[in-house]
Order: structure tokens, then C-alpha cells, then sequence
């Protein structure tokens, strides 16, 4: 005779918080290919049902993840400005550094959010965290923008430079070990937008 037991539902709150857990494990894993409800209970020791308690559908767990994602993004680039002084450029590359660091300590959190992967937008709680982080950066950028220019242009700009950066430290430069005599840092890359944006009279 065989006895089984399901797992305990938690009671104190903390299942949610450790699903998501399981699922940026998954993600660590597997990539974003290997995320399933049923996996992420398996892994936090739930039943079956408990992420379509907490989240109704994979989108909604992917949701989930992705606002802890933006949220420790946030972490990630408000450290660096906290260390920062007064100097507006100083301040783009702090938050320019935050970047890196969050890319660096959680690259598969990194990847996900900025993977084309289909998340709930109307989600509070996504919704605030994704705005909070493209605001850091669009408040940091303004005092630089030069007169009579669209702030989204430097927005952009310095998005796509510290992004490409980043994901070329992580893949490219890993697959050509050559690169690392040669890989600059990204200090010396801010430099050369420093000297265009002060020769055309923001810095």
C-alpha cells in the first residue's frame, strides 16, 4: 500500500513570491523557452494548480518575473547615482554602469525583459516598475539634451550605446576571447559622447 501527499498550499503569502523565484531559476536554467507553470510549481514544491491561482497563464508568470526584473533594474542604476556627484554627465554614466551591473548579476533577468517576449502591459505592477526604470534614464538625460533637439533623440541614443554594450560583453566578446585585449571600456566610450555633446553646448 502507497500513501501520497500534495504539496502544503503557504498560507503566509510567500508562495507567489517563491514561484517567481522558481521561475527565474528556470529561466537561469533554460531560457525564457524552458518557463512553464508546471515547472515553476514542480520547483517551488507547489501543486500544480498554484500558479494559475497566482497568475492565471504563463503570461501572467512572465509578467511576474519581468516586473522583479525591472525592479531590480531600477536597484541596479539608483545605486550607482546615490554613489554619483553632482555632475550631470557624471550622473548619465552612473546610471550607465547601474546598467552593467544589473546585466552582469542577473543576466537571465536582463535577457528576458529585453527579449521581445510578450508581457502583460496593463499589469500595475509591470506597468510601474518599466516605467519607473525608463524614467531614471529620461531624467537623468535632460539636462543634457542640447536646445532644440527631442529629448527622446539622447534618450535613445544613450539606450541603444550602454544596451549594445552590454549585450556584446555578454555574447559577442565570450565568443571571441581576441576581443578581450582589445574591448574598451565603457568609460572610454562615454567620453566620445561627452565631447559631441559638448561641442554641441549641453555639457
Amino acid at each position: 500500500m502507497t500513501s501520497t501527499t500534495s504539496p502544503r498550499r503557504k498560507r503566509d503569502g510567500s508562495l507567489r513570491n517563491d514561484l517567481i523565484d522558481a521561475g527565474v531559476a528556470l529561466l537561469r536554467e533554460r531560457g525564457a523557452d524552458g518557463l512553464s507553470l508546471r515547472e515553476c510549481a514542480s520547483k517551488a514544491g507547489a501543486s500544480h494548480a498554484a500558479p494559475g491561482y497566482h497568475f492565471k497563464n504563463l503570461m501572467g508568470l512572465s509578467t511576474a518575473i519581468a516586473a522583479r526584473g525591472y525592479r531590480l533594474f531600477c536597484e541596479a542604476m539608483t545605486q550607482r547615482l546615490s554613489e554619483a556627484g553632482e555632475d550631470s554627465f557624471s550622473r548619465l554614466e552612473a546610471i550607465c554602469h547601474g546598467y552593467l551591473d544589473y546585466a552582469s548579476a542577473y543576466p537571465e533577468l536582463f535577457l528576458f525583459i529585453f527579449s521581445g517576449q510578450k508581457f502583460n502591459e496593463g499589469d500595475e505592477e509591470f506597468d510601474t516598475a518599466a516605467r519607473k526604470a525608463y524614467g531614471i534614464l529620461r531624467e537623468t538625460c535632460a539636462p543634457l539634451v542640447p536646445a532644440g533637439s527631442d529629448p527622446a533623440d539622447l534618450e535613445i541614443l544613450v539606450w541603444s550605446l550602454v544596451h549594445g554594450y552590454a549585450h556584446l560583453t555578454m555574447t559577442r566578446k565570450k565568443e571571441n576571447p581576441e576581443l578581450g585585449l582589445t574591448w574598451p571600456e565603457l568609460g572610454s566610450l562615454m567620453k566620445h559622447l561627452e565631447r559631441a555633446l559638448q561641442s554641441r553646448g549641453s555639457v
